[in-house]
C-alpha cells in the first residue's frame, strides 16, 4: 500500500473522461514522476489526486485512509501540499507574506519552518520584503515551493516545476526537490523535462491518453529502449 495512491483513477470534465484506469502514487521520502506526452493526463491525474476532479471511478488513499470524498481543502488538513503550475504565487505580496500564507492552516509559531525554507532557497532570504511579481520564473517557482512546505506537509505535488526555467534553474530546482524528500517527504510531480525528472526518480509513470503506458523505478525507465525512442529521444 503506497503512502498516497490514486488507483484505477477513471474521470474527467463533464461527460469526457481524460483518466482511465490510471494509477499513480509515491511513498514517504521518494521522488515519484509522472511524464508523458502533452494531452497524456498528467495534470489532471495530479488534480485528481489532490481533488480538484471528480471520479467516476477508482479511489484516492492516504496513509491508508480513503480520502476521494474530501475537498482539496480537506487533504491539505491531511498533509497535502499542491503546486500548481501556473498561477502560484501573489505577485501583489512580498516573499514572507507568500510564504506566511503557506501557514494559514497551522495554529503553532511557523517561524521555524520559514527559516528552513529561507536556509533551502537562499535568494528568497534576500528577496523576502520584493514582491513575488517581480521575481525571475525560477525564483516565483521557489516561493511556490516554500509556501507549500509552510504547512509542513507530508507530500508535496508539484505540477511542472521547472516550467518556463533556464537548464541551470532546472538543475537547482531538482537539487533542491532531492534535499525535500530526504527530509521525508514524499514528492510526486509531473514533469515536462522528462529524461532530467526520470534520473532523480525513484518511481515513474509514463502516461498517454489518460492511462499508465509503463511504470518502474526512474532508471528502469531510463534504460528501456521502448520508453526512450517513444518519450525521450532515442
Amino acid at each position: 500500500m503506497s503512502f498516497l495512491l490514486g488507483k484505477d483513477m477513471t474521470g474527467g470534465y463533464g461527460a469526457a473522461d481524460i483518466l482511465h484506469n490510471c494509477t499513480i502514487g509515491v511513498e514517504r521520502g521518494e521522488i515519484a514522476v509522472v511524464v508523458g506526452p502533452n494531452g497524456a493526463g498528467k495534470s489532471t491525474a495530479m488534480k485528481a489526486v489532490f481533488g480538484m476532479l471528480d471520479l467516476r471511478a477508482g479511489k484516492v488513499t492516504m496513509e491508508g485512509e480513503d480520502i476521494t470524498s474530501l475537498s482539496p481543502q480537506a487533504r491539505v488538513q491531511k498533509g497535502m501540499g499542491f503546486v500548481p503550475q501556473n498561477n502560484n504565487v501573489f505577485r501583489s505580496m512580498s516573499v514572507e507574506e507568500n510564504l506566511e500564507m503557506g501557514a494559514f492552516i497551522r495554529t503553532d509559531d511557523a517561524r521555524d519552518t520559514m527559516a528552513q525554507v529561507f536556509d533551502l532557497f537562499p535568494i528568497l532570504k534576500e528577496k523576502r520584503n520584493q514582491p513575488a511579481g517581480e521575481l525571475s520564473g525560477g525564483q516565483r517557482q521557489q516561493v511556490a515551493v516554500g509556501r507549500a512546505l509552510m504547512t509542513q506537509p507530508k507530500v508535496l505535488m508539484l505540477d511542472e516545476p521547472t516550467a518556463g526555467v533556464s537548464p541551470i534553474v532546472m538543475d537547482e530546482l531538482f537539487d533542491r526537490i532531492i534535499e525535500i524528500a530526504r527530509s521525508g517527504i514524499a514528492i510526486l510531480m509531473v514533469e515536462q523535462n522528462a529524461k532530467q525528472a526520470l534520473n532523480i526518480a525513484d518511481k515513474g509513470y509514463v502516461l498517454a491518453q489518460g492511462a499508465n503506458l509503463y511504470t518502474n523505478t526512474g532508471e528502469a525507465l531510463l534504460n528501456d529502449p521502448d520508453v526512450r525512442k517513444a518519450f525521450l529521444g532515442g
